[in-house]
This record gives C-alpha cells, sequence and structure tokens, in this order.
C-alpha cells in the first residue's frame, strides 16, 4: 500500500493488486513471512488448498499436470515502490514476484498446482526441500524473468566453495610464500584454466569468481592466515564434478571445502512445456524468444531431481535483476497472466 493506504489507481485488477501488495512487503532472503503470508491469503480468497510447509514455502497442490513455481524471496535493497506512466518500481518486481504473482493468478485461474519457495537468492533451501518432499509433477514451469514473450531453457550450474590455508609467520622479507601468496597463485592458476574467449557464448564458458576474500597475521601472532570464498558457474559441456577436480589440480598449498554444487540445465524447446508456451506467446500477439543464462536458478534443482519437462518463463527485464533500477511495465504482467492462463490447456 502508499503511505495514504490506497494503491495507485493503474492497480485496477486483482491481479495487479497482488503484485503490488507482493512488491510492496519486503521479503529478503530470511524475511519472508509476511509476503508469504499474502500470497497465501490469495489462494484461500479463491477456495484454493494452501499451506506454508516447514521452511515457510507456500504450498497450493492441485492439477499435477502442470507445477508453477517461483520464489517468494528478493535480494536486500530498498527501492521506493512506485507507479509511474503504468510501471511499477520497486525491489523484486523483476526478480522475481512479477513471475510469482503472474503464476499465483494462472494457477487460481486454471486450478494447476502452485508452489511460492523461499531462499532461492541465496540457498535454494525452499527448491531443495520440495523436491525431498513430494513427487514430481507431470510438467514444471519455474518463475523468473525473461521478457512475456521469452523462454528461458538453459541456466548454468554453479560450484561454490571455501579455501582455507595458514602458514608459519616470518619476516616479509622472506622469499618463501606465505598463505596469502599461495591463495592469490591457486586462484591465478584456476582463472587461467578458464580464462574466457571474448569470441564464444558466455553461457558455454567457465566463468570463475571470488566472492569474499580475508587475510593477515593471526590474532596469537604465529601464522599468516588466507580465506577465500570462490564461485565458478558451470556450463552444460561440463559437470560440476569436472570443474571441482580441474580447480582442485592447481592447489599448491591449502584446501578447499566445495560446499554447494548444483548442475546445469539445458532443456530441449521440443518439450511439452516449451512447445506449449510458443504457442500462448504467439496466441498473445507475441513472437517467442528462446534463451540460455548465464546464472543459476531453482530450476537446476528441480531438473536435476524430477523426471519432467522443464522451463522457466516471467515476466520483466532481467538485466534489471538486483539493480536499483528495477522495473515492471504493468501490461508486460497484464501479457504474462494471459499466456500462463493459457498453457495449461495447451500440454
Amino acid at each position: 500500500m502508499t503511505a495514504t493506504g490506497q494503491r495507485p489507481a493503474a492497480v485496477d485488477t486483482e491481479a495487479r493488486e497482488l503484485l503490488y501488495d507482493l512488491v510492496s512487503t519486503p521479503s529478503p532472503s530470511g524475511e519472508e513471512a509476511a509476503a508469504a503470508d499474502r500470497l497465501a491469503a490469495f489462494f484461500e480468497a479463491h477456495g484454493r488448498e494452501v499451506w506454508l510447509d516447514e521452511v515457510g514455502n507456500v504450498r497450493a497442490p492441485a492439477d499435477d499436470s502442470l507445477l508453477l513455481t517461483s520464489h517468494v524471496d528478493t535480494v536486500p535493497g530498498d527501492i521506493p515502490v512506485a507507479v509511474r506512466d503504468e510501471v511499477l518500481w520497486g525491489r523484486g518486481s523483476v526478480d522475481a514476484t512479477g513471475p510469482l504473482a503472474a503464476m499465483a493468478v494462472a494457477a487460481v485461474e486454471t486450478g494447476v498446482s502452485f508452489v511460492g519457495v523461499v531462499g532461492e537468492e541465496k540457498d535454494s533451501r525452499g527448491a531443495r526441500h520440495l523436491v525431498g518432499d513430494r513427487d514430481a509433477p507431470t510438467a514444471l514451469l519455474n518463475g523468473e524473468p525473461s521478457g512475456w514473450n521469452g523462454i528461458t531453457l538453459g541456466y548454468r550450474g554453479m560450484l561454490a566453495g571455501t579455501y582455507v590455508h595458514a602458514s608459519e609467520s616470518g619476516h616479509s622479507s622472506r622469499p618463501e610464500n606465505n598463505a596469502i601468496q599461495d591463495a592469490i597463485a591457486w586462484w591465478s592458476a584456476v582463472e587461467a584454466r578458464f580464462e574466457s574467449d571474448e569470441y564464444g557464448p558466455v553461457f558455454e564458458q567457465v566463468t570463475a569468481k571470488p566472492v569474499a576474500v580475508k587475510g593477515g597475521t593471526s590474532p596469537d601472532g604465529l601464522s599468516v592466515e588466507a580465506t577465500m570464498g570462490v564461485q565458478l558457474r558451470v556450463p552444460p559441456a561440463w559437470t560440476v564434478d569436472d570443474v571441482r577436480e580441474a580447480a582442485d589440480a592447481h592447489l599448491c598449498g591449502g584446501t578447499v571445502r566445495w560446499h554447494d554444487a548444483v548442475p546445469p540445465v539445458m532443456e530441449s524447446p521440443r518439450t511439452p512445456v516449451a512447445r506449449g508456451l510458443r504457442g500462448a506467446i504467439r496466441a498473445a500477439g507475441g513472437e517467442p524468444r528462446l534463451l540460455r543464462k548465464t546464472g543459476t536458478a531453482d530450476v537446476n534443482i528441480y531438473a536435476d531431481t524430477w523426471d519432467c519437462p522443464t522451463a522457466s518463463y516471467g515476466p520483466g527485464d532481467s538485466s534489471l535483476d538486483h539493480t536499483p533500477d528495477e522495473h515492471l511495465a504493468l501490461d508486460e504482467f497484464d501479457r504474462a497472466v494471459r499466456v500462463l492462463t493459457d498453457l495449461p490447456d495447451r500440454l
């Protein structure tokens, strides 16, 4: 709601009201409860069975020929919620509250199953709990921004780890490496092994990024310590194990605790989900676009665990993900709702 308790005039349908309310409800990872309650209330108002499970997922089971699912959480960031010229501004409007709201509306309209999962932006705890707690649906569509006429079929996987090393303290004039130098040497070798090809598609390459670094003399003064958090994105041509072995091969001191491994996914454009989406997009006046994304999403977990066709879809420009300019055109949201509502009959 706005400060006066009124929604803007452009928020003139039930679908837009749900979208506006969810974007107006902060839901960074770990703090999704209020948004989950609003989502559950929407299903209850339409007579659907709904509950919040042990980890906080919003579960609304129904016709399992199609499961619509997206994530409730967003990354942190306070973007003032506003509607200007039929465009909604606010954190999550694109990633992924827009797709989430569109799928909730379509699930109520069509009677298919729905789950709003928690923790996607952090550890995917909602998706991991879901695949261990229920059987596979016949087909699955994951909510992520693709543009209302885009269909995402591929995501790279991810390997995340923490490098730890300690060496004896000594005068900085000594020639032998300390732990910090070993850490730098290891990561430099990893980056060289996966050096990017500026002429090749990023989706088809391994991308190596350090995400956190700490180092220095220990509190007791007896050692030099180094810790580095790293992430490697894994294309379908590689396996997570292959990338791990290649990175470990360059260790010359220290160890790496690999704590997260998500395999890549690349779905066929000929699955029932992809064909159905193409037909629904054309029926809504669009020309379908087939996409591959360089990041990782919950759909990687679903595709790795469940033997069913999957794809990702949702309104919004994914280049706005996590940015301070996150915004969604309301007419694009409306078109996505129409596509999603048309989809089940096409499967």
